[in-house]
């Protein structure tokens, strides 16, 4: 009964020690990144829900990258849903793009829980962006016309800091539905 006892608690400790050192590491800026943006995301039921994007423009509005959008919406489903994404469907010209352009930036919905993207500093062509004044976008459709707009201005090449993150809703939806993004923050990493 001892060895069991010993044995049990050798093996936890190498598991607790295991968990703590995976969380270190999970916190840590991925090589490259020059901005983060987190949230909670919470999966909605229904139809006409659960579609959102991230991109990055300059602070005068020109589109530069899109990190992700969801698979649905960029495949074609703006076409079928007007409401899906609308404000990132206009500013990435969505449109014109090609299949490889629009499966490099697409996936599919993730599953409740924290979400976070990274940007590279690189717009769509990955060419390398001076440090300077850039905003994030993240958009999503609550319910049918009822969405969200967070936009964060923030500054690279001034080392690590967080950023001021402001939501504009647009319709009410019914129901739980603003919970499906909550606690959008946004950092400059480098």
């Amino acid at each position: 009964m001892k060895r069991f006892t010993i044995l049990f608690f050798l093996l936890l400790s190498f598991a607790l020690a295991g968990c703590s050192k995976s969380a270190a590491v999970a916190t840590q800026p991925v090589e490259g990144a020059v901005a983060e943006l987190t949230f909670s995301f919470t999966r909605q039921s229904g139809f006409s829900t659960n579609q959102f994007a991230v991109w990055i423009e300059d602070p005068q509005g020109h589109y530069l990258k899109t990190l992700y959008a969801t698979h649905f919406t960029a495949s074609g489903g703006w076409k079928k849903r007007e409401t899906s994404i609308p404000t990132w469907v206009k500013q990435s010209g969505l449109a014109a793009m090609d299949k490889d352009e629009i499966d490099g930036l697409s996936g599919a919905t993730p599953k409740t829980g924290v979400v976070t993207f990274r940007w590279d500093g690189t717009d769509s062509r990955n060419t390398a962006l001076p440090p300077g004044d850039y905003v994030i976008f993240l958009e999503g459709t609550l319910r049918n016309a009822s969405r969200v707009i967070y936009r964060s201005p923030f500054k690279t090449g001034q080392g690590p800091a967080a950023a001021e993150v402001k939501a504009e809703y647009i319709g009410t939806p019914p129901g739980n539905e603003q919970e499906m993004i909550d606690a959008v923050a946004v950092k400059a990493l480098r």
